[in-house]
């Protein structure tokens, strides 16, 4: 969302970023530093009458104690539209209430978007099991999928949220939806977007190339909490195209179990790599501030030390400046959106190891359609909070690195078709590409909305 903005304000549009008090600081400096360059840029700080740990659930944000104050800031200064995230439903409400144009961002691409359309026509009631592939119907690849991969509301849609339904409600009343994305990446997944189902949409992405500089990159999403000059060290040190990223996303938590596969995959790979975890699935009784715990296998980080093979990171690293460094061969994710369109841009082939949300069509994109990655070989979708299934052994960590990071026909081709879908995503940015000219599209169709509305 701040990368969008950011943007925006780069094509001249005004553009405010509303934040609360504990997450402004997080990316401060980086909109202080474009304010200064002369970017139209700026933040504003809302306040509710509650504690701010009372607006945040899990990894789903109810934030609905900000709506009188974001009522109040536009009445007092009314903007020519506004983005809203799809997790602030509620904020729909008030800003359709007041005739402001909104737009909705949902973080996700065009491949994925249409096939969570799509799958409201499969009969999941002839499917025997959740293991059984079945067809997604209605989009332009063969693309099966099983019903494990699947959120329990999309199996059963008598299940569905409230939270769900109340962003497919912001959805219907949007003027129309901005997609991080770019054209050339999933053409025929944008083109049924904005042709065949009659909403406006506009593809601006990879939003996060507007980060320059290398402070920017270093505190995009929040200041790393890692050594970045030792972790850069570190990379500086390794042979070009050498080095596996391993990173599973700012949300996930990994049980210590899964970990220790991942270590012990890691390590039987003999594969340089750099692996940064973040959050750990403790169970009840464990201690949680007991260090590395009983998640790495006996001498593991000792090892790694001694032979140089491998980083094991924890907490918040730079992923931008890990994956445009030289170094890196390839990027084992969790396909969240944002990580799946950094590895893109960086030209970095993947293994995909999806999770939750909409991660297991990004899979799919990734493996089937891009046919850029390896699949790790999980099936089970996971929901926030919940106990874990599905552990992914230790053999499956070593045979998916082994595939992507060793010389071969096969992941030569992966690596040259990286490389070039790479070079697409960043001219689809520049003055005369694809991106540019859907940010360009939008700030000049709100121009002629609101002098057709003057008049």
């Amino acid at each position: 969302m701040i990368d969008a903005a950011r943007v925006f304000a780069s094509h001249g549009a005004s553009s405010t970023i509303l934040a609360t008090p504990s997450t402004t600081p997080l990316f401060q400096k980086s909109i202080t530093r474009d304010q200064k360059s002369g970017l139209p840029i700026s933040i504003h700080t809302l306040s509710a009458d509650v504690p701010e740990s009372d607006i945040s659930v899990g990894p789903f944000l109810d934030t609905s104690a900000l709506l009188e104050p974001l009522r109040q800031l536009l009445l007092q200064r009314r903007p020519h539209c506004i983005v809203v995230d799809m997790f602030h439903r509620w904020a729909g409400d008030v800003v359709y209430e007041l005739g402001i144009p909104r737009i909705l961002f949902n973080g996700i691409g065009c491949f994925a978007l249409c096939v969570q359309k799509n799958l409201s026509h499969v009969a999941f009631e002839s499917v025997s099991s959740d293991s059984e592939p079945f067809l997604v119907p209605n989009i332009p690849d063969r693309i099966e999928m099983t019903m494990s991969q699947l959120p329990p509301f999309l199996r059963n849609p008598s299940e569905i949220p409230e939270r769900v339904k109340g962003m497919k409600q912001l959805e219907e009343k949007s003027f129309g939806t901005l997609i991080n994305s770019f054209y050339e990446l999933e053409p025929a997944y944008a083109d049924l977007i904005k042709s065949k189902w009659g909403n406006k949409a506009w593809i601006v992405g990879p939003v996060s190339f507007c980060n320059r500089t290398k402070e920017d990159k270093t505190e995009r999403g929040k200041p790393p909490t890692i050594d970045e000059q030792n972790c850069l060290n570190w990379l500086n040190s390794k042979k070009p195209s050498s080095v596996l990223y391993a990173s599973f996303g700012s949300l996930a938590r990994l049980p210590p179990e899964q970990l220790k596969e991942i270590a012990y995959g890691l390590e039987a790979s003999d594969q340089s790599f750099i692996w940064v975890v973040g959050n750990i699935l403790h169970h009840p009784s464990e201690n949680k501030e007991n260090g590395s715990g009983n998640w790495l296998p006996e001498g593991f980080e000792q090892r790694m030390k001694e032979t140089g093979k491998g980083l094991v990171l924890r907490g918040w690293a730079p992923q931008l400046l890990i994956l445009e460094h030289a170094a890196i061969r390839g990027f084992m994710t969790h396909c969240g959106w944002n990580s799946t369109l950094e590895g893109v841009s960086a030209g970095v082939p993947m293994i995909t190891w999806p999770l939750t949300a909409e991660q297991f069509s990004n899979e799919k994109l990734i493996t089937e359609v891009l046919k850029t990655g390896v699949q790790v070989g999980n099936k089970e979708w996971w929901p926030w909070n919940a106990e874990w299934k599905g552990l992914v052994g230790r053999e499956k960590v070593e045979v998916a690195v082994r595939k992507l990071m060793m010389e071969s026909v096969e992941a030569e081709e992966m690596r040259r078709r990286a490389k070039n879908i790479a070079g697409k995503a960043a001219r689809a940015v520049e003055e005369g590409g694809t991106s540019y000219a859907d940010v360009e599209a939008l700030i000049q169709e709100l121009q002629a909305r609101t002098f057709a509305n003057q008049g």
